[in-house]
């Protein structure tokens, strides 16, 4: 696969997650946030609750491939990335969660299908988040 496709079809995708939350009525703060951790694809307000969620899409029918390639060493980085997170922006009294987006996008559709595994883990690893 092509880089410059895999980054367009990683944009296209995020933009699409991004709107799905806004219409469940999430406030989107930021998009790609990168640090010297890595990248975190959306940061997002449900209520009083901070959103750290990894969009993860494919051009298959096939949604649960994605959201299963979050593993436990991914869930381990995107734990970094949002404590990094919660750190520099003076967060860390409030409630955060982890939610994972697997696109598909069939062949011929012009919008994905989208499962929203809400909490889909817990922070991972040495720095966990408190509550």
């Amino acid at each position: 696969m092509k880089p410059w496709w895999r980054r367009w079809f990683g944009t296209r995708s995020e933009r699409a997650a991004a709107r799905f939350l806004r219409r469940l009525g999430y406030r989107i703060l930021a998009r790609n946030y990168v640090c010297p951790h890595g990248e975190l694809d959306l940061i997002a307000v449900d209520g009083r609750c901070l959103v750290f969620v990894e969009v993860r899409s494919t051009g298959s029918d096939d949604t649960e491939r994605p959201a299963a390639s979050v593993d436990e060493a991914k869930q381990r980085r995107l734990t970094r990335l949002a404590l990094y997170y919660l750190q520099e922006h003076h967060l860390l009294d409030y409630a955060a969660r982890f939610d994972v987006l697997a696109l598909s996008w069939p062949k011929g559709q012009r919008q994905p299908c989208i499962v929203h595994y809400r909490q889909a883990f817990e922070a991972v690893g040495r720095f966990q988040m408190y509550h």
